[in-house]
């Protein structure tokens, strides 16, 4: 896959850390953030929010205005919660 370039801001105290941990372990500083950021979207990817919500679709502005007139048109008591459900979600 091609490599592009990104740009960002770091605190200068971080930039430094990352300097002198990238010098002793003989590494790039550019290896150590690609290894860095690859890590946590691993982390990341693991959430069971993500795992929930990755593969839906966002909805279309018409299917959004519908969602919320919708709930607009409930009463109090629509939104009263009458039960709920423990669900447990197992890691990968």
């Amino acid at each position: 896959m091609a490599s592009k370039v990104m740009n960002f801001k770091m605190d200068e105290t971080e930039i430094m850390d990352m300097k002198k941990v990238a010098a002793i372990f003989n590494i790039s500083v550019s290896d150590m953030i690609r290894e860095a950021i690859k890590e946590h979207i691993g982390k990341l990817k693991k959430d069971p929010f993500y795992r929930l919500t990755v593969n839906v679709e966002d909805a279309t502005p018409e299917e959004n205005e519908e969602i919320l007139a919708a709930i607009d048109s409930l009463a109090e008591d629509d939104l009263e919660i009458v039960s709920s459900k423990e669900f447990h979600v197992q890691e990968a």
